[in-house]
């Protein structure tokens, strides 16, 4: 299993997609979001998405070089069309959007239709926190889902996740979770690893619950249950319903498109400058209190510390800078054979 540093990672997938004939400024892009999900332990939205993303441009879902269009606009508002750019590149355009907007006006709304995958949510979040805004993103899947439907079996539901931050000390708070019981990569990566998964994540093609990241991929489907799992998972699916509504419908990116492949999305962001609403200092002094509250809880048999959230992902991230990223063999294998496929060298990586 080779192991890759951040800087290898992001080389890694800029031959990748500069050898798939995307230019240079938006496979870097790309490239950054990969390499930073890898980086903070979100392997499912890392470089295993390079092949993903090929295909998806060889079958003309992704269309690099599309069009960044303001489809309406007013001081604390926008709709944006991706035209199926790759969706970190339009989400990075609709961000700075967003930001220029909250600076103005104190909040902004900003939403995207005819967005590709967009990646990890925590990492376009966390950029907004560390500026001084407290966000809040979500997006849906408007084309095909993996998600059951609470009490169903077949698929009619993305995994629709969110993701909220805010500015804490010197970095940032940082919810990114989905409304589904796992995220559909996160199977990918147990099932390229031969691992299992827990119980309460998926169910088979015939609505057996399992803990093979397989039956999900077999015939006939398996899917994905909602956050929750088999006991409380009409709140995951409560909350997913309402993203389709917010991200898919008022978007106008739609819901349950044919025309779509698994992974597009719908996006919602809403930006609030926390300068114009209660003050930094004060921000921070509250902030400061209440991490100290939420820490100074007595601790559960064999719990060492109470982390917030965002907390893993950094602490993650010191150690991947030290040591690097181990990709499992199977993705090294899938990326290499890609790789000559596109006449790409990685082997001096």
């Amino acid at each position: 299993m080779p192991t890759l540093n951040i800087d290898q990672l992001y080389e890694l997938a800029y031959r990748i997609l500069t050898g798939a004939d995307v230019q240079h400024e938006e496979a870097s892009i790309v490239a950054r979001e990969l390499a930073d999900a890898n980086l903070v332990g979100h392997d499912s939205h890392g470089v295993m998405r390079l092949m993903q993303y090929v295909q998806m441009i060889e079958d003309g879902f992704v269309k690099p070089g599309g069009r960044f269009e303001v489809v309406k606009s007013a001081p604390a508002f926008a709709i944006i069309d991706g035209h199926f750019n790759f969706g970190q590149v339009t989400t990075s355009k609709a961000l700075k959007l967003a930001i220029e907007k909250a600076e103005h006006t104190g909040i902004s709304t900003v939403m995207i239709r005819n967005c590709n995958h967009v990646g990890r949510l925590g990492s376009y979040t966390h950029h907004a926190a560390k500026a001084g805004f407290a966000m809040m993103m979500a997006v849906n899947a408007p084309g095909p889902g993996g998600v059951a439907p609470f009490g169903g079996i077949d698929r009619r539901m993305g995994t629709n996740p969110i993701s909220m931050a805010a500015p804490a000390r010197e970095d940032a708070i940082v919810l990114d979770m989905t409304t589904s019981a796992t995220a559909e990569g996160k199977l990918r990566v147990a099932h390229q690893s031969g691992q299992s998964v827990p119980e309460g994540m998926i169910i088979d093609g015939h609505g057996n619950p399992s803990t093979n990241p397989g039956d999900y991929y077999a015939k006939p489907y398996g899917a994905i249950l909602p956050l929750g799992g088999p006991l409380l998972g009409h709140k995951g699916f409560g909350l997913s319903v309402m993203l389709d509504v917010f991200c898919g419908m008022i978007s106008g990116s739609g819901v349950c498109r044919t025309d779509l492949p698994r992974g597009a999305n719908g996006v919602w962001m809403y930006l609030i400058d926390i300068d114009q609403f209660i003050g930094h200092d004060e921000y921070q002094a509250l902030v400061t209190q209440y991490e100290e509250h939420i820490k100074s809880a007595r601790r559960l048999p064999g719990v060492d510390e109470i982390l917030l959230p965002g907390e893993i992902e950094r602490r993650r991230a010191d150690v991947r800078r030290a040591e690097g990223v181990t990709l499992p063999d199977e993705t090294w294998r899938q990326i290499s054979e890609l790789a000559d496929r596109l006449g790409v060298s990685i082997q001096d990586l």
